[in-house]
């Protein structure tokens, strides 16, 4: 399996930046998700990598092959890649059954008779789709019509694979199930993933690495759970996380080298970082995830139910606190009334402290009063 390196690649439509200045390496055997709002560049920069869009600038290397570079008049065409890719809405054959879907391309390299035979039935059992290789795509559901796109797409055994939304028609159901299925094939496979998402669920849950795009430019390129409890700026701390991050805003003194003093809720606190920091302005920000704000009778922190939204397993509260609306999870199954008076408090070690005039991640430490 390759190594891919994209190396300052840019795509430009008139005077519209689709993806600027765009670096990275994702390694062998990744599965990497490209996430962040519509129209952020994710698709273009996938499309780029399949060889589908032209990068206006920059470089791409596959496999220590170099398939584009603007500098040296380089452009591989996408047949030449060797890669898969699977589109959102699958493009299967409608006049061909599964098997001659999965076939199709092998039939058009050109493989042998025996061969394409063996890997069609190798396909169907990876795919658990063996029972519906007669059947036509208009009689197979969407679950099943996906297995059979990605059932094609591996088939001529491509490096890497290149999937485009692939699950957003799916019913949230399916979706949970495929995307069970999708990071099995993944170890099954050992193949190369490159997965474009609007869902931040599915980004945390089945990449090794997120890229996480906004207007065209890496906002942060990191393991899912180092994006969830270290953002590098305020983006990607209110995009990744659902509820999403409290954000209070405070004045910061300094303290110590790795310390302020700040007043939150009318309370005083200070902020205690992992590791000494600069503190270029007192406008700063605090994020605070929603299950850091435990609620108890004895909290230090008084506010009203604004709304809760008990779902079994956790229950979300909204507390109105001042002119603020904060969000709390608590796990269990629990409900509180709307209005009623409640207390809570601010608890753990990985609160964030922003910088409020550039967005940036300056500190992770713990509150304490």
């Amino acid at each position: 399996m390759p190594e891919i390196i994209l190396k300052n690649v840019t795509k430009k439509w008139g005077n519209f930046v689709a993806v600027n200045n765009l670096s990275m390496t994702i390694e062998d055997g990744a599965f990497i998700t490209l996430l962040g709002p519509s129209g952020c560049g994710k698709t273009t920069t996938l499309r780029m990598l399949a060889g589908l869009e032209t990068p206006t600038s920059g470089e791409i290397v596959m496999n220590g092959v170099t398939v584009f570079s603007s500098d040296r008049g380089i452009n591989v065409p996408a047949a030449k890649r060797d890669v898969g890719f699977l589109f959102q809405n699958y493009a299967l054959w409608p006049h061909m059954t599964v098997y001659q879907n999965i076939a199709f391309g092998l039939e058009t390299q050109k493989w042998e008779k025996q061969k394409i035979r063996d890997r069609v039935a190798e396909m169907l059992r990876l795919m658990k789709i063996e029972q519906f290789a007669q059947r036509y795509p208009a009689e197979l559901s969407g679950g099943q019509q996906q297995r059979v796109a990605i059932a094609r797409t591996l088939a001529p055994e491509p490096e890497v694979l290149f999937m485009d939304e692939p699950l957003s028609n799916l019913d949230a159901k399916l979706r949970g199930e495929m995307r069970t299925e999708l990071k099995r094939l993944h170890v099954d496979t050992g193949s190369t993933f490159v997965y474009v998402t609007h869902d931040q669920l599915e980004a945390m849950t089945l990449a090794t690495k997120i890229c996480l795009m906004s207007e065209g430019v890496v906002q942060q390129y990191a393991p899912p759970l180092t994006v969830y409890d270290c953002p590098s700026n305020l983006f990607v701390a209110d995009f990744v996380g659902n509820p999403t991050m409290n954000i209070v805003n405070a004045k910061a003194e300094k303290t110590g080298s790795d310390s302020v003093a700040l007043e939150i809720w009318g309370k005083r606190y200070e902020f205690v970082s992992s590791s000494d920091f600069e503190l270029k302005s007192a406008d700063v920000v605090l994020g605070i995830r929603p299950e850091f704000l435990p609620i108890s009778e004895n909290g230090k922190i008084e506010g009203t139910v604004y709304s809760t939204l008990p779902a079994g397993m956790e229950t979300t509260i909204k507390i109105a606190v001042g002119n603020t609306i904060i969000s709390s999870v608590m796990f269990g199954s629990m409900d509180f009334s709307v209005d009623s008076k409640i207390r809570f408090d601010v608890y753990g070690s990985k609160i964030l402290l922003f910088d409020k005039n550039t967005g940036c991640n300056i500190a992770y430490g713990s509150l304490r009063t």
